[in-house]
């Protein structure tokens, strides 16, 4: 009977995929919507500062519903699904270090309305998937910017001027990897750079999810 039951509530609760909607194989995305993702070249998408920034996609189709629906729409299991995407792209480069996975940071109150920073939960799947570290308290986000994406060049980078704060007694042992999820005019990783060349650190690589085409 207790088999019975248990089955009755996994058919009954069986997870469709947010992208396609259908429920066959129970996931949260489905390997047909998965295999969809196009991945990017394995060159270095961007210089900022003299580090390299690497986009593994591009943000059209399921994996700009992967990270909205992450993002905006309170579906935490797609953080498993954009990390993984991140990971075989990431692997693909061979670039054979340890890293400390540092994520975009949210400012507070922002963070305490979505309940969530979406990409502290990449950062962990990430983690688990590539055995590197994470470290969520090296850099703060101290200003409160607006939304960057009707936002020209120089407005978002006045709009970022200042907003993070790195925060160490000693300096990474190992090279940072700043991830985020969309790379468009590279703004947003360029001031956590700034930030963290003034803490003189330089060991630094940027991986984002996905770049505008």
């Amino acid at each position: 009977m207790k088999n019975f039951l248990l089955s009755l509530l996994d058919w009954i609760y069986k997870k469709k995929c947010y992208v396609c909607g259908r429920s066959k194989e129970s996931a949260k995305l489905c390997s047909n919507c998965y295999e969809k993702i196009r991945f990017n070249s394995k060159n270095v998408n961007r210089k900022i500062l003299k580090v390299d920034v690497y986009a593994c996609g591009f943000y059209d189709t399921v994996l700009q519903k992967i990270i909205r629906g992450l993002k905006y729409h309170r579906q935490r299991e797609l953080a498993y699904y954009q990390a993984k995407f991140m990971w075989e792209y990431w692997q693909s480069l061979g670039l054979e270090k340890d890293f400390i996975v540092v994520p975009v940071p949210l400012y507070k109150t922002r963070q305490k309305q979505r309940k969530y920073n979406h990409m502290e939960l990449v950062a962990l799947e990430f983690c688990k998937l590539s055995g590197y570290e994470y470290d969520f308290d090296l850099i703060k986000r101290i200003k409160d910017t607006k939304p960057q994406y009707r936002l020209k060049r120089h407005e978002r980078m006045e709009n970022l001027a200042g907003a993070f704060e790195v925060k160490f007694d000693v300096k990474p042992e190992k090279p940072l990897l700043l991830i985020d999820d969309i790379c468009t005019t590279g703004s947003t990783f360029e001031s956590m750079i700034v930030a963290l060349n003034k803490k003189c650190v330089y060991n630094i690589t940027c991986l984002a999810t996905s770049t505008v085409e």
